[in-house]
């Protein structure tokens, strides 16, 4: 089982794509080829989702294609992406495909629209000739794309077998480019407002985001039932980046009871993950194996912790506006915290990861089921966003009153660095 939570909004969007999306060409600074940028209209506004991006996930295996159709019908498996490649020609060479049985092995082209490969000159580019799929992200009336000579290239829609929302994907992309720089692009944003609209602009953001946490964590429950939905959204929450998708993957292959039971279901599970992990780059702290032996701790610790989190005395919710600091003390918030850490999650996940977990996981889930719970995760703290916009805040053009840096804040400041009408409007 796959989290793929409803992208029926984008689809419904983009049932005609030239009304539902627009086509911009942009120079990429630093590489020859040109991206292909889709300005889509979300819940909030639209959103900017570049063709890099959709590039990122098919090398990082975000496609879901167990039981994956091309155009025309026939089944494929991506046994390998292929390699990446940033210069001239085809997006990844040396790809292994399984189609109808047969194996493959090629290039693949991502694009965002199947009209693409027509718009770059591809089908008469003989660097071309070795493309066996063309992997789009739209839908297409197309089968095939053509190459040279005639040659018909298979087509593989990725929209319906994306794990989760393209906004989400969009997000997850802004999160990257702000820990390189993020003082400059949020700066940016705010200073097209007089100062005194800034923190309310701020505000609406950070709220803005946590609807929309709500909204995917009612269509997961409605899917799951609340003890695996609490179940998919922990283990999304402890994978990092690139590895999310892996813990989804894990989540619906072994429910909880299946930790529960105390077997080695993390060795398990790593190995069988084991061609979908990125450990590249990522922090001895978020290597997805020991997050993986994390998370079989905490089940030891705590069997039936999604019922333990149901079951918690939540403060009275002080709503969004008001002061952090006088907000966090009428709650006993660094209290309520440790608690939760100890009684939920066995003690085992902490610091910024474990503000993230109750942030992006449990708050969300709890207020899908009714609970009042908007001035709690907005006055939580920031947990792993805060080293992405601290600075930002504290500068004296950011407009934004000095004091505690919360999880609403932290938000509604990272939202804004996307530019995203949603967050302007």
């Amino acid at each position: 089982m796959v989290d793929i939570a409803a992208r029926a909004k984008v689809e419904g969007d983009l049932e005609s794509p030239s009304e539902g999306a627009v086509l911009e060409a942009v120079a990429t600074e630093g590489f020859p080829k040109v991206e292909a940028v889709a300005e889509i209209s979300g819940e909030y506004g639209s959103f900017v989702f570049p063709e890099r991006v959709l590039q990122k996930l098919w090398l990082r295996r975000e496609v879901e294609d167990r039981d994956a159709r091309l155009e025309d019908g026939r089944r494929v498996r991506v046994l390998e992406p292929g390699r990446w490649n940033h210069l001239g020609g085809p997006d990844f060479g040396s790809a292994v495909l399984e189609i109808d049985g047969g194996r493959r092995v090629g290039d693949v082209e991502v694009h965002l629209w199947e009209r693409d490969w027509h718009a770059h000159g591809h089908g008469i580019d003989p660097a071309y000739d070795g493309v066996v799929l063309h992997a789009v992200l739209f839908p297409t009336v197309e089968a095939w794309t053509k190459g040279r000579e005639e040659r018909r290239i298979p087509i593989l829609v990725l929209l319906p077998l994306l794990r989760r929302g393209l906004e989400d994907y969009a997000a997850d992309e802004v999160v990257e480019r702000l820990a390189g720089r993020p003082e400059t692009r949020i700066l940016d944003v705010l200073q097209r407002y007089a100062p005194a609209e800034r923190r309310a602009r701020i505000v609406a953001a950070g709220v803005a985001r946590w609807n929309e946490k709500v909204r995917w964590a009612r269509l997961r429950l409605e899917r799951l039932g609340w003890t695996e939905a609490c179940h998919h959204a922990a283990l999304q929450a402890l994978g990092a980046g690139p590895n999310r998708a892996a813990m989804l993957q894990v989540a619906g292959a072994w429910p909880l009871s299946a930790w529960q039971q105390g077997h080695e279901v993390s060795g398990l599970a790593w190995a069988a993950q084991q061609p979908r992990w990125t450990v590249q780059g990522v922090r001895p702290a978020n290597h997805p194996q020991r997050r993986l032996q994390q998370y079989a701790e905490w089940v030891a610790r705590i069997p039936e912790w999604p019922e333990v989190l149901r079951n918690v005395p939540w403060p009275t919710d002080p709503g969004v506006d008001g002061d952090v600091a006088n907000a966090r003390r009428s709650m006993d918030l660094p209290r309520l915290r440790e608690s939760l850490r100890l009684a939920v999650a066995g003690g085992v996940v902490r610091g910024g990861r474990f503000d993230s977990l109750v942030c992006d996981a449990w708050l969300p889930l709890l207020a899908a089921c009714g609970h009042e719970m908007a001035g709690l995760w907005f006055h939580w703290f920031p947990g792993e966003l805060a080293s992405a916009v601290r600075h930002v805040r504290l500068r004296p053009e950011c407009g934004v009153t000095v004091g505690p840096l919360c999880q609403g804040v932290a938000q509604g400041l990272w939202l804004l660095g996307t530019d995203s009408e949603r967050a302007l409007q």
